[in-house]
């Protein structure tokens, strides 16, 4: 593999399998928590199960962390698409048959679990496919085209389920699943097989204690950074989460496709964010990515205009779109920087864990923002502008509060890299 070439056939393959695969999972994450609200029109119950759901990504990214340090990359991606079409086809047979809140939560937390364990496997592979000057045009990469799936599949996914219902959704996410599956066999990661003697819960225990031992006494700013970005996750993007379907399904009156639309806009920024870190990967300074989180908590509080009473429903729902399309544009700039940074500076031998542990935190208070929001939305119906004022507010302190960290982390990167040039 040449040091300067970044498409390479291994690295490529990776790319289409998760254009593939997250396409399906794009339409289902779309499909079945709009499916709930249509069914049910509660908030509370919309944010209970969205949280509800997202419990098993927390636990299985550090057992995912832990397993892409120890098996084959590509095995653990084959299996789990594979998996996880085999968990749509059953719920295929049985929607409709069973009661609609148990089966939803179940399939979500089979749903997100699977990713939480997909994802440590993917950000794994990128070191060791890529040259360490490709890294952040890899992670760049990586991030485009999986919101490139989260572009294209909501608007799909609002198509289909608005003609059609669920049926053609949950079938196009099987198919989806099965081809990136079998398109991920032809993916050679380089693997050094581990000893096989131990099991597998003391070398998860193990493994994350020496994680753990290593963030504390080499890397304590990567635990600042993780309780940072658990503490954005609480107030900025579970409101982003619960808060866009329910303002234009169940504030705005809008119809699926123009939901899909607006969390297509997501999607675009997705887009608009990986090229951007591509083309500026030279010139992007950690120190500065505080500022991509301060325009976040702006383009949130915008949001909430939309909401205004008298506020024409077509006007605040452009203004929903454009922030979507801001927010997440400087979201994906933000993830790119942090993500290739610590690559950078963590062991070869330590990167699934520690992207595990980065994720896994980082995510934990997702789930009581989520149903927190939920509620929040049924109880504050008359007045939903507040809550998007309220959560942009403290997501700004907060993000002006991280300036120190990554400044921090920045300092680090450039003491290591002048170790390695002298």
């Amino acid at each position: 593999m040449s040091e300067q070439k970044l498409f390479t056939r291994d690295f490529t393959l990776v790319l289409i399998g998760q254009i593939i695969s997250l396409f399906g999972n794009a339409i289902l994450r779309f499909a079945l928590p709009l499916y709930l609200l249509r069914q049910t029109g509660s908030s509370t119950l919309y944010g209970v199960v969205t949280a509800c759901s997202f419990l098993p990504m927390i636990v299985f990214s550090l057992a995912g962390g832990v397993i892409a340090d120890r098996v084959n990359k590509r095995n653990i991606m084959v299996v789990l698409d594979f998996t996880t079409a085999g968990i749509i086809f059953v719920y295929y047979l049985l929607y409709g048959l069973l009661s609609l809140v148990p089966l939803l939560i179940v399939v979500l937390m089979l749903l997100y679990g699977i990713a939480g364990a997909y994802q440590p496997a993917v950000q794994a592979s990128i070191p060791v496919l890529l040259s360490r000057d490709n890294i952040l045009k890899g992670n760049s990469a990586i991030n485009a085209v999986n919101t490139l799936a989260n572009l294209i599949g909501p608007i799909l996914g609002g198509v289909l389920f608005g003609l059609w219902g669920l049926a053609p959704v949950l079938i196009l996410s099987i198919v989806c699943f099965t081809a990136s599956a079998i398109m991920e066999i032809f993916i050679h990661i380089p693997f050094i097989r581990p000893d096989r003697k131990t099991k597998f819960w003391p070398v998860l225990k193990t493994d994350l204690k020496h994680s753990v031992f290593y963030l504390r006494k080499e890397k304590p700013v990567f635990i600042r950074v993780v309780i940072l970005l658990a503490l954005f996750n609480l107030v900025l993007s579970s409101v982003m989460v619960v808060g866009i379907p329910v303002m234009v399904v169940n504030i705005l009156q809008m119809n699926d496709l123009f939901l899909g639309i607006a969390q297509a806009s997501l999607g675009l920024g997705g887009i608009l964010g990986g090229v951007l870190g591509g083309i500026l990967s030279d010139k992007l300074k950690l120190r500065s990515t505080y500022l991509y989180l301060l325009l976040c908590a702006a383009a949130a509080a915008i949001m909430g205009i939309a909401l205004f009473p008298f506020m024409l429903p077509l006007v605040g729902y452009i203004i929903i779109c454009v922030m979507s399309i801001v927010t997440m544009a400087a979201a994906t700039l933000f993830t790119v920087q942090l993500c290739a940074a610590i690559q950078r500076q963590t062991p070869q031998a330590l990167i699934g864990k520690i992207m595990a542990f980065v994720m896994t935190v980082s995510n934990c208070a997702s789930p009581i923002g989520q149903a927190f929001y939920g509620v929040l939305f049924d109880i504050s119906a008359a007045m939903p502008y507040l809550i998007l004022f309220g959560a942009g507010t403290i997501a700004f302190i907060i993000s002006l509060f991280s300036r120190k960290t990554f400044t921090n982390l920045e300092e680090q990167e450039s003491t290591i890299q002048d170790k390695q040039t002298e």
